[in-house]
């Protein structure tokens, strides 16, 4: 783990609310000269705090307005099954979030498409790739409340 200074914190929550920034703008938002601001930015991503700058899609402008969230238990929990798992799921462009879970299931998915029918195939052509799945539950997500990809840096 990495120590974050104010200076830091404060460059991490501009880039993470507009990573289009330009250098000059963000030093000169963090009350810095370009140079040390740039040194920050770069020794931020060599160091893998910055891991990634992406452009964020509206999903009802590109047609992938629906949402599910799958909740999958399994029968097998041993390590070859599980890479198996990791490499099908991350084979499907639609799987947007995978996570190992405690509780009464093994795996939640986040998964993005265009309608039902989209999600059924989706849901066959998966099922088809796994075996050891013992339960699977989807709910459709009618509404979102909260969507955010910003950490809260404090």
């Amino acid at each position: 783990m990495i120590t974050l200074d104010k200076k830091d914190r404060q460059i991490l929550s501009l880039l993470q609310e507009d990573a289009t920034l330009s250098l000059a703008a963000l030093a000169d938002k963090v009350s810095m000269s370009t140079t040390p601001c740039w040194k920050r930015v770069k020794r931020l991503e060599d160091e893998g705090v910055i891991s990634k700058r992406v452009a964020l899609l509206n999903p009802l402008m590109v047609d992938l307005p629906t949402s599910i969230f799958m909740t999958l238990s399994v029968s097998n929990h041993e390590r070859k099954w599980m890479e198996q798992f990791k490499q099908v799921v991350g084979d499907f462009d639609e799987v947007m979030e995978v996570y190992r879970m405690t509780g009464e299931f093994d795996y939640m998915l986040r998964v993005q498409v265009r309608d039902i029918q989209s999600f059924d195939s989706f849901y066959k052509r998966l099922m088809e790739k796994l075996d050891g799945i013992s339960k699977v539950t989807s709910s459709f997500a009618m509404e979102i409340i909260k969507y955010t990809t910003a950490l809260p840096l404090g």
